[in-house]
């Protein structure tokens, strides 16, 4: 078909107006599978492939041809500022056609919302957070706003694969579509899906049409990417003084862009690889991606202080989800505006699909845990035709003289290099996380439905909630006992007619703002100076004190705690910043890139002089320990090294299972652990009796349940405090550690015969 041809006047329009001279292959791709089918869409390709509009053109075509008499189309993104974005460019699109788009989120004006609930129709764009809250307090408008809506886009879909953030998204879907007596088709956009079947049922999860995946020729993906390591302090690697010298290998690559320049630090207690950032963005409009709000901070903070040191103006802004909103679309707008060479300082708030203009360059300190973050913050950079551009800056501090093994291995350089040698080598991103049992939104979806439809039998609130595809492994039995609990607990009541309605205590969770949220959030203390709202900390310190926040520091005025609230004035300084705690998801393939690494000689071409000297550093460390024909290694007496090469979940499986069921046969003790890279501990038995006695542990039929402690209740997502104790320990067992690559492993571990 002629797509262009196909599309509404006011899309052709809108096309020559941008000057386009041709459409791209997934625009008409999707085209062909919107126009020509009944199907539920999965459109996955790069960044800055044009995905939002190849979507947006044949839906707003077919919402002119016959004019929705609700909302026409709901678009859900995972971030406030994705939607900001996308709101400006959707307003623009239908503005001809008198279309009108809706922003629904916390930072969103109220008059735009009261516009829509007096008259639904258009687009509507809202957070899944957002969408949760919609249920509960405008459960009465859900059917005039939406009885007649005919697609909801799920917008970087690959956000919602592994955790219970996209379970709740896709329940709330379903709890919609049934309130509003609606069928509407599911069109999922992603940058990043690397099993696109397993993608495609998951965007299907609980709708009775299939998945369409358009196939179309992608353009070649040009990239310039760079890794460069540094210790903190004193010689780099490769330096007289710093270790030995690389071995010959393979020819190394050239930079991306010009190579490092010696810095001045002025600053008290310079660090090397920040001040090769501060040199290396100068005149350039650059993100410096960190993985933590803390370092983030940090960054900002010291990047600043460059400027006040070498008399430069500042040009460092900063980007994190305890911002304020004015300081995030701050940042935001200077990103936007192709004038500017102001720099970022963001975690992942800006990782996702936001346009950030003529960005020239994206920094990442340290590895991100995923293949899919990686890609993702490569693909902030590269728009409007130039390559995408990333430089990695590895950093640790020197090893010290009598450190051990595990000590002396640079495993983020190692991370970063297997993140991008696995989507180089085997287009690998990680997979749907779907397999877990979960409780805590079991909780969550039985409160929120309680909350907004009123008294129900136990027998409706079951026939709501456990329909839902994500509870499709949780048995009558078990919501039984979890009905029992909140009843016990005030959570839930029942009345005289034997219906259940929520209980005082129940209210209070359910009132509160943060219950619209299922992932992790820390107690907030809002931080303001005057009339400026700076953002929020987690542990306020006391009086006289001072916090890092909004990248500078400022002194503690004072504490209100009833209030969660603090008043700050701004000073001069340094200090780290604490906003909760930061859990990483590695995958198995990761970890078992990053031995290879070690193991093959290969220099990558884009490691720089350092980050290959000290690759080849690991690598003569990685062959005299013998690492390559075990991973269990002796440091010397009754200490050993347990290198498994697992991620996370299994990683946590094997610790628990080496505590609980091989210790007291091999006479271990004092393990520790640094997940997931390595655990060390003291020992009585020797390898081969250690090898044996994992295998017959591992082959024996033993339940998960069994590497839980007597008494353990591991509270691991938000609401599990408020689940029965045996399903929190029976979801932990069966939906969190991963036993089966755990075994998996185990069987396949032979002395001299690596892992």
């Amino acid at each position: 078909m002629n797509a262009f041809e196909r599309y509404a006047p006011f899309i052709q329009e809108y096309i020559y107006r941008s000057g386009w001279t041709a459409l791209r292959g997934i625009q008409n791709a999707a085209a062909e599978a919107i126009f020509n089918s009944e199907d539920n869409v999965l459109l996955t390709a790069s960044t800055a492939s044009g995905k939002t509009e190849a979507a947006f053109f044949p839906i707003l075509t077919l919402l002119e041809e016959e004019p929705s008499r609700s909302v026409g189309v709901l678009y859900i993104a995972p971030l406030k500022a994705l939607i900001n974005d996308q709101f400006g460019r959707l307003t623009e699109l239908c503005e001809e056609a008198e279309i009108p788009v809706t922003r629904w989120h916390g930072d969103a004006a109220q008059s735009g919302k009261r516009k829509l609930l007096r008259k639904p129709a258009g687009i509507l764009q809202i957070t899944p957070e957002s969408l949760e809250a919609l249920l509960m307090r405008k459960h009465m408008e859900i059917p005039s706003l939406f009885h007649d809506l005919r697609f909801i886009v799920v917008d970087e879909l690959h956000a919602l694969l592994r955790g219970d953030r996209g379970l709740q998204c896709f329940c709330l879907i379903q709890r919609l579509c049934r309130l509003a007596g609606c069928e509407p088709r599911r069109i999922g956009l992603s940058a990043t899906i690397g099993d696109p079947a397993a993608a495609g049922r998951f965007l299907a999860s609980g709708s009775r049409r299939a998945t369409v995946i358009p196939r179309f020729e992608a353009g070649r993906e040009r990239w310039r990417l760079s890794l460069e390591h540094f210790y903190n302090s004193g010689p780099q690697a490769g330096e007289e003084g710093a270790g030995p010298a690389p071995a010959k290998g393979g020819e190394a690559g050239q930079p991306p862009a010009e190579a490092p320049e010696p810095i001045d630090p002025a600053p008290t207690g310079a660090d090397p690889g920040l001040g090769y950032i501060f040199e290396h963005s100068r005149g350039k409009k650059c993100l410096i991606f960190t993985n933590s709000r803390e370092e983030c901070e940090t960054v900002c903070q010291c990047l600043r202080q460059y400027c006040e040191a070498k008399g430069e103006p500042e040009r460092f802004l900063i980007h994190h989800g305890n911002l304020s909103a004015s300081y995030r679309e701050s940042a935001e707008a200077e990103m936007k505006d192709d004038e500017s060479l102001q720099s970022v300082c963001a975690t992942a708030t800006l990782e996702l699909g936001i346009d950030v203009g003529r960005l020239e360059r994206a920094f990442h300190l340290d590895a991100p845990f995923t293949v899919s973050g990686f890609l993702q913050r490569l693909g902030r950079t590269g728009r409007r035709g130039a390559p995408s551009e990333l430089w990695f800056v590895m950093r640790e501090e020197h090893p010290e003289p009598r450190a051990l093994l595990p000590e002396s291995i640079p495993w983020y350089l190692l991370q970063g290099a297997a993140l991008v040698q696995l989507y180089l080598e085997e287009r690998f991103v990680e997979p749907p996380r779907l397999e877990r049992l979960p409780y805590s939104l079991l909780y969550h979806q039985t409160m929120s439905t309680l909350a907004s439809q009123g008294e129900m039998s136990p027998g409706e609130l079951a026939s709501r909630v456990l329909p839902l595809s994500c509870f499709s492994r949780i048995s009558r039995e078990d919501y039984r006992c979890l009905l029992l609990h909140l009843l016990e607990i005030d959570h839930v009541n029942r009345t005289e007619n034997g219906g259940l309605i929520l209980g005082i205590t129940g209210e209070g969770i359910v009132n509160s703002h943060k219950f619209y949220a299922v992932f992790q959030e820390n107690v907030e203390y809002t931080v303001r100076s005057g009339s400026e709202q700076l953002g929020t900390i987690v542990k306020p310190p006391p009086v006289g004190d001072k916090i890092a926040i909004a990248g500078r520091v400022w002194v503690v005025e004072s504490v209100d705690h009833e209030r969660h609230e603090l008043e700050c004035t701004l000073v001069k300084g340094n200090i780290p910043a604490y906003f909760g705690d930061v859990p990483g998801d590695i995958h198995t393939r990761v970890l078992e890139r990053m031995y290879a690494a070690l193991k093959e000689p290969t220099l990558y071409p884009y490691l720089l002089p350092h980050a290959r000297s000290r690759l080849e550093e690991a690598r003569e460390s990685f062959r005299r320990a013998g690492m390559a024909d075990s991973p269990l290694i002796c440091l010397g007496g009754k200490m050993w090294a347990l290198f498994p090469w697992l991620g996370s979940y299994a990683f946590l499986a094997l610790e628990r299972f080496l505590k609980l069921r091989c210790a007291p046969r091999l006479g271990l003790r004092g393990l520790q652990a640094r997940r997931p890279y390595w655990l060390q501990f003291t020992m009585e038995a020797d390898e081969t009796v250690f090898f044996e006695v994992l295998r017959e542990e591992a082959e024996r039929d033993f339940d998960p349940l069994e590497l839980l402690y007597p008494k353990e209740v591991p509270v691991f997502e938000k609401y599990d405090e408020f689940v029965p104790p045996e399903l929190v320990r029976k979801g932990f067992a069966l939906g969190v550690l991963d036993v089966s690559d755990m075994k998996r492993r185990i069987c396949g571990w032979q002395p001299s015969k690596g892992f």
